[in-house]
C-alpha cells in the first residue's frame, strides 16, 4: 500500500489533492469573464435596437429598454430611400456565389500548384505569395477602371467577379495537398484518369473539411464587405447589407437605433454561420499544416 494510500485510509489529508478542483474552477470563472466579456457587445446591440432615441442618448445607464420598441425594425424595412430588405438579399446573393466558387477556384489552383510538376510553377507561387504583400487600398482604383471599363459598374456581377479568387486561400490549399498521401493519387492514375479526373473524383471529396472552413470564412468575408460594394453599387438597388447601414449614419442625420436594429438583423447570417462552422474552421486551418 503506498503513502498516499495509507493517508486517505487513515482519513489524513493528501497533500496537493485539491490542487486540480482549485483549479477547475479558475479555468471556468476565467472561461465565464472572457464569455460575458465576449457577449456584451451583442448584449448592447440587440438592447439598443428595442430602445428609443431619448434612451440610447441618455447619461443614465438602463440594462433594459423601458418598452420592446419594434418600431425600430418596421421603419429599418419600411424606408424606401434605404432599400434594406433588397440590400441583405444582395448581399446574401453575393455570398451565397463568391463563397462556393472562390473556394473551388482556390482549391484548383492549390493543388495545380502542389501536385502537377510543370515549368513556372515556382514563378507562379512567388507570383500569388506576392499579391499578399500589396495593399488591398492600392488594387481598388485599377480595379474599379476594369470593371467600369467592362460597364460592371452598379451590376451585381461587378460586385461578384473581383471576389472570386483568394490568393491566401490558394496557399492554404497548397500547404493542404502537399500532405495529401501519393498513393491516392497514383491509384487513379493506374485507373486511367487525367489529372482533372484524379482531382475532381479522389482530391476534392477528401477535401471536405478545407473546404467547409474556407468557405465558411470567404461567406464572411464577403458578407462583411463594404468599400468595394460602396463603390460599384452606387445606385441603392445594388446596395449592400453593409452599405445600407452606412446611409443611416450621414453628417445630416443619425438615426442610432434604426442602425443598431440593422445591424442586429445584419449580423445574424454571420451568427448562424460561424456556430455552424467554427468547429470546421478550426480544424481545417489546423489541417492545412502552412507547409512550405
Amino acid at each position: 500500500m503506498s503513502a498516499v494510500t495509507e493517508e486517505r485510509a487513515v482519513g489524513r489529508p493528501v497533500p496537493g489533492a485539491g490542487r486540480p478542483v482549485i483549479g477547475a474552477v479558475v479555468k471556468y470563472v476565467v472561461l465565464c469573464l472572457l464569455a460575458i466579456v465576449f457577449l456584451a457587445p451583442f448584449y448592447i446591440l440587440l438592447r439598443n435596437s428595442f430602445m428609443t432615441t431619448a434612451e440610447v442618448t441618455s447619461p443614465d445607464w438602463k440594462w433594459l429598454p423601458g418598452s420592446l420598441n419594434l418600431s425600430n425594425f418596421r421603419d429599418l424595412f419600411s424606408d424606401t430611400e434605404r432599400p434594406f430588405a433588397r440590400s441583405l438579399g444582395n448581399s446574401l446573393l453575393i455570398a451565397s456565389i463568391t463563397a462556393p466558387v472562390s473556394t473551388l477556384f482556390a482549391s484548383m489552383a492549390g493543388y495545380a500548384l502542389a501536385r502537377i510538376d510543370v515549368r513556372g510553377r515556382g514563378l507562379v507561387l512567388g507570383m500569388v505569395v506576392g499579391t499578399l504583400m500589396i495593399p488591398h487600398a492600392v488594387t481598388f482604383l485599377p480595379m474599379f477602371v476594369v470593371v467600369g471599363s467592362f460597364g460592371g459598374v452598379n451590376t451585381l456581377w461587378g460586385l461578384i467577379v473581383p471576389g472570386l479568387f483568394n490568393a491566401f486561400a490558394v496557399i492554404l490549399f497548397r500547404s493542404f495537398y502537399l500532405g495529401f498521401p501519393a498513393e491516392i493519387e497514383e491509384a487513379g492514375r493506374v485507373d486511367g484518369l487525367t489529372h482533372l479526373g484524379v482531382y475532381w473524383r479522389l482530391i476534392l471529396p477528401n477535401s471536405a473539411t478545407m473546404m467547409a472552413s474556407l468557405g465558411a470564412l470567404a461567406f464572411i468575408e464577403a458578407w462583411n464587405s463594404f468599400l468595394w460594394p460602396l463603390m460599384i453599387g452606387q445606385d441603392p438597388s445594388k446596395w449592400t447589407a453593409q452599405v445600407a447601414l452606412s446611409s443611416f449614419l450621414t453628417s445630416q442625420t443619425i438615426n442610432l437605433p434604426v442602425l443598431f436594429a440593422g445591424t442586429v438583423v445584419a449580423i445574424f447570417p454571420l451568427v448562424v454561420m460561424f456556430l455552424v462552422a467554427q468547429r470546421y474552421i478550426v480544424e481545417g486551418i489546423t489541417a492545412s499544416g502552412l507547409k512550405s
